[in-house]
C-alpha cells in the first residue's frame, strides 16, 4: 500500500517530465485506433457488395501496417522509459542508500507504468473513439457512400487489438525497467548527475573534406532520382540513391557537428551576443553525441514527407482523372481478325473457332450473345482502330531510335502502334468533350497522354521524322505530341495513337472494334443490375467459340480508383504520421534527457546575474535549432525525393500536387511543432528546478 502511494505521488510529482511521454503515447494510441477501427466505420456507409470487397482487403491490408506499426511505437516507448530512469537515477540512489531494496523500487516503477498505462490507454482510446468518427466521414466522402444512416460507432475489435498490442508493449517496458534497475550501481546513480559530455573538437580541415564529399555524394543522389531516372529500371537500382543519400546525411551530420562551432566562433561579434556562446556549446554537445541518430530522424522525417505528398497526390489526381478520362458510362472492345496472327493468338489460349470467328464488330458480338447493348444506351458511338507489323515504335523514331533506345532500354520498341483514322479519333473528341483535330493526306499526328511517353515521342516529332503506312510517306503535323486519349482509365495510360487521314487506311488491318456510350439511365442500382448481367455472359457456353467482347464502364473504373487511392492515401497517411511522431518524440526525449543532466549549467547562469528571459531566449533558440536541423535537411531531401515519386506516379497525374505538400505541411506544423512547444515548456520546468 504505500509502495502504491509513493508511486502515485512520483507520477503527480513528475507530470510535467511525463508530458512529452504521455502526448506519445496518447497519440500513437488514438491513430493505432483509428486505423484498425476502419471496418467498423464502414458499417452504416450504404455501399456496393465490390466497394465492401475493396474495403475489406483494404483493412487486412492496415492490420498488418499496425504489426510494423506496433514495432515502431514499442521500441519509442522503450526509448521514453530510458530517458525517465535516467531522469530518476539520483531518486533511485536516495531509496538505496535510505535501505529501499532494488525489488521494492522495480516495484514502485511496475506501479507507475501501470497506472500511466492504464491511463494513456484511457485518454488515447476516448480519442482515438472521437477521431474515428471523423475518419468515417472521410472514408464516407472517399468512397462517395450514403451517410443517411450516419451513427456513432465504436469498435470492440480495434479496442481489443489496440489494449493487446499496447499491453505487450507495457509488459516489455516493465521487464526493461527491471533489468535496469538490478544492473545500476548506487555509485553510478548517485553521480550521474555530476557527468557531462566532453565535446571533442573535430579537425576542421578533416570536417571540411567530409563535407564537400558529402555534398559530391549527395549531388549524385539527386542526380540519379532526377535527371538520370532512366537507369533506375529495377528495384535493386533504386536501392544505389538511397544508399548513397544516407551515407551523405550522415557525413554532412558528422562534418557539420565539427564545424558549426569553429565557424560562428569566427565571428567574434555574433559568438559573444547574448547567450549565442552557451547556446551554441550547448548544441553542438549535442548534435556532437547524436550524429547518427539525428540521420536517422532526418531520413525517417524525409520519409514522411514523400510519404504524405505522395499518396495525397495520388487521391487527388486520381479522383480528378476520373471525371476527365472516364467521361461516358461505358466502353466495350472486341478483337477482330485474328487470323492474320494466327499463331500468336493461339500461343495465347485463343482456340481456332475463336480465332476463326474474330469477324464479328462489338454490337454483332453481344447479338450473337442475344443481348441487344444498343436498347441499353440513349447514345453511343462505334470507332476502329489498326495495327501493322510494319508501323512500330521502331519505325515511328525513325533517325532518334538509338538514342532514344540508349536512354530508355526498357521500353518495348518492336510493339505494333495503333493507328486511328481522324474520322473516327474525332467522333470519340466530340464524345468526350475533347479537342478536334483535321490532317492532310500526307501528315500524321500521335495523340498521348502519358508523360514519360510524350517526352520520348517529342524526340522523334521535334526532328520531324516520317513514317511509311500502307504504301504512304507521312510526315508529322505537330513537332509534338497532343492530347486526347480513346480507352477510359483513372490515369493517364495513353502512350500513343498514330491518327492519319482516312484515305490511308487499309480496312484489312482491322485490329480492334470499340463501341462507346451513355446509359438511358442514372439510376446506380439499375446500371449495377445491367453491368452484372453483361458481366454473367461469361458463363455463356458461346463463349468456347466466340470472344465476349471486353468492358470498362464508369463505374468499375470508379471502384477500382477509390479503392487503389484508398489503400495508397491510407496506409500512407498510417506511416507517415507514425513516423513524425517518433521522429519528433525521439528529439524531445533526448532535449528533456540533456536539460535533466545540464539543469546545474543554467542554474550558474542564475547566480551570476542572467536574466530570466535571456535563459529562455536561449533554451527556446537551441530547442528550435535541435529540431530544425534534421528537418532542414529532410526537407531539401523532400524536393528530389518528391520529384522522383512523381516521375513514378506520372500514370495518375501529377496536377495536384500543392494541396497535397500543403497538407503535409500541416500535419507536420500540428505534430512535429506540437512536439517542439511542448519539449521547450517541460525543458523551461526542469531548469526552474532547484538542483
Amino acid at each position: 500500500m504505500m509502495l502504491c502511494k509513493l508511486s502515485l505521488k512520483n507520477i503527480k510529482k513528475s507530470i510535467k517530465d511525463y508530458a512529452i511521454y504521455f502526448f506519445t503515447l496518447i497519440l500513437g494510441i488514438s491513430i493505432f485506433y483509428v486505423f484498425n477501427a476502419l471496418e467498423s466505420q464502414t458499417i452504416m456507409l450504404n455501399i456496393s457488395s465490390s466497394t465492401k470487397e475493396i474495403i475489406k482487403l483494404l483493412v487486412s491490408i492496415l492490420s498488418g501496417v499496425s504489426i510494423f506499426v506496433s514495432f515502431i511505437l514499442g521500441f519509442l516507448i522503450i526509448y521514453a522509459s530510458r530517458f525517465l530512469m535516467k531522469r530518476r537515477n539520483k531518486e533511485f540512489g536516495i531509496y538505496l542508500t535510505l535501505g529501499m531494496s532494488k525489488r521494492k523500487i522495480s516495484l514502485i516503477l511496475f506501479i507507475e507504468t501501470l497506472v500511466i498505462g492504464i491511463l494513456s490507454l484511457g485518454v488515447g482510446l476516448i480519442l482515438g473513439i472521437v477521431l474515428s468518427q471523423f475518419m468515417s466521414l472521410i472514408v464516407a466522402n472517399m468512397f462517395d457512400a450514403d451517410l443517411t444512416n450516419f451513427t456513432f460507432v465504436f469498435s470492440g475489435s480495434a479496442t481489443v487489438k489496440t489494449i493487446i498490442y499496447f499491453s505487450i508493449m507495457y509488459l516489455i517496458v516493465m521487464i526493461f525497467n527491471t533489468l535496469s534497475v538490478s544492473k545500476c550501481k548506487l555509485i553510478d546513480l548517485l553521480n550521474d548527475a555530476k557527468k557531462s559530455e566532453v565535446i571533442k573538437l573535430k579537425n576542421p580541415f578533416i570536417c571540411i573534406v567530409v563535407f564537400i564529399l558529402a555534398c559530391i555524394i549527395l549531388g549524385k543522389a539527386y542526380l540519379l532520382v532526377t535527371t538520370d531516372i532512366s537507369t533506375l529500371s529495377e528495384f535493386k537500382d533504386i536501392l544505389i540513391p538511397i544508399a548513397l543519400g544516407s551515407i551523405a546525411t550522415f557525413l554532412i551530420f558528422w562534418s557539420l557537428s565539427g564545424l558549426i562551432l569553429r565557424i560562428v566562433k569566427s565571428n567574434k561579434k555574433l559568438y559573444y551576443k547574448g547567450l549565442n556562446s552557451f547556446t551554441l556549446r550547448e548544441f553542438s554537445s549535442k548534435i556532437n553525441t547524436m550524429v547518427f541518430s539525428t540521420t536517422i530522424i532526418c531520413l525517417m522525417l524525409f520519409v514522411t514527407i514523400c510519404l504524405l505528398s505522395s499518396c495525397l497526390t495520388v487521391k487527388n489526381s486520381m479522383n480528378k482523372n476520373l471525371r476527365k478520362l472516364a467521361p461516358v458510362d461505358a466502353m466495350f472492345t472486341i478483337t477482330m481478325n485474328m487470323d492474320r496472327d494466327y499463331t500468336y493468338y493461339k500461343n495465347y489460349g485463343y482456340n481456332d473457332n475463336q480465332i476463326k470467328n474474330s469477324k464479328y464488330k462489338v454490337i454483332d458480338m453481344f447479338n450473337i450473345f442475344n443481348f441487344d447493348i444498343t436498347s441499353y444506351f440513349k447514345e453511343y458511338i462505334e470507332v476502329n482502330t489498326y495495327a501493322t507489323k510494319d508501323l512500330t515504335m521502331n519505325h515511328t523514331l525513325g533517325s532518334k531510335l538509338n538514342e532514344i533506345r540508349s536512354k530508355y532500354p526498357f521500353l518495348a520498341y518492336d510493339t505494333r502502334e495503333s493507328i486511328m483514322k481522324i474520322s473516327d479519333y474525332n467522333k470519340v473528341a466530340r464524345f468526350y468533350g475533347n479537342r478536334e483535330y483535321s490532317l492532310n493526306s500526307n501528315e500524321y499526328i500521335i495523340v498521348a497522354d502519358f508523360k514519360s511517353m510524350i517526352e520520348v515521342r517529342n524526340v522523334a516529332l521535334k526532328n520531324r521524322e516520317v513514317i511509311n503506312l500502307f504504301g504512304h510517306t507521312l510526315k508529322p503535323k505537330y513537332d509534338y505530341c497532343v492530347d486526347g486519349f480513346l480507352e477510359m482509365s483513372s490515369q493517364h495510360i495513353n502512350t500513343g495513337i498514330i491518327v492519319v487521314a482516312d484515305n490511308i487506311i487499309d480496312e484489312d488491318y482491322l485490329v480492334l472494334n470499340h463501341l462507346l456510350g451513355n446509359y438511358k439511365t442514372n439510376n446506380q442500382e439499375e446500371i449495377i443490375k445491367l453491368e452484372n448481367s453483361i458481366n454473367d455472359l461469361d458463363k455463356n457456353s458461346k463463349t468456347k467459340d466466340y470472344l465476349l467482347p471486353s468492358g470498362s464502364t464508369k463505374l468499375s473504373i470508379k471502384e477500382a480508383t477509390v479503392g487503389l487511392s484508398s489503400m495508397v492515401t491510407f496506409i500512407g497517411l498510417y506511416l507517415g504520421i507514425i513516423f513524425l511522431i517518433s521522429s519528433a518524440a525521439i528529439l524531445g526525449l533526448k532535449e528533456l534527457s540533456e536539460a535533466s543532466d545540464n539543469r546545474e549549467k543554467f542554474q550558474v547562469l542564475r547566480r551570476i546575474g542572467t536574466d530570466e528571459k535571456l535563459i529562455n531566449k536561449s533554451l527556446f533558440t537551441e530547442t528550435f535549432i535541435f529540431f530544425m536541423t534534421p528537418l532542414v535537411l529532410a526537407l531539401i531531401h523532400s524536393v528530389f525525393g518528391i520529384i522522383f515519386a512523381l516521375k513514378v506516379l506520372e500514370v495518375f497525374g501529377t496536377e495536384e500536387l500543392l494541396p497535397s505538400i500543403i497538407m503535409t505541411s500541416i500535419f507536420i506544423v500540428i505534430i512535429y511543432g506540437g512536439y517542439f512547444l511542448i519539449t521547450y515548456q517541460s525543458r523551461k520546468n526542469i531548469i526552474k528546478e532547484k538542483y
